[in-house]
């Protein structure tokens, strides 16, 4: 990850006792909920409803690596950050802390698409705009 990378969004969310395994850690799939959540919030900040119909964001691929085991009772800080931003497309990347210190690094591409053509649409010019704000 050379690449530059501009800090968009925070949040804070509690390790649930569900989100533990037989292996009493975090599941690993609820990385990826932890991202969707983090990524919802950055969204709906922008003024974009997450809802069916019209145009909005949707991702198509999606990373994690697993640094340190997540256990009950926690709460995870989820920064994500923009890196490149195409014509309808942004990368973004996760970082997921506790108390500070790194436990998971993930990343998602975010592509605006019509919902009803499947096809993809220029990213919005207010999101645009923000995204490339210094």
């Amino acid at each position: 990850m050379n690449q530059r990378k501009k800090l968009i969004h925070t949040t804070s969310l509690p390790i649930r006792w569900g989100d533990m395994d037989a292996y009493g850690h975090v599941n690993n799939t609820v990385y990826f909920r932890y991202m969707e959540q983090a990524r919802v919030e950055w969204i709906e900040d922008m003024q974009v409803l997450v809802r069916p119909g019209g145009d909005g964001p949707v991702i198509v691929n999606a990373a994690c690596t697993f640094l340190r085991p997540m256990t009950y009772p926690g709460t995870v800080e989820v920064r994500t950050y923009v890196g490149a931003i195409g014509r309808s497309s942004c990368q973004t990347h996760v970082d997921m802390l506790i108390d500070g210190e790194l436990y998971a690094e993930g990343a998602a591409k975010v592509v605006w698409m019509n919902t009803q053509t499947g096809k993809s649409v220029p990213l919005p010019d207010h999101v645009r705009a923000l995204l490339e704000a210094e």
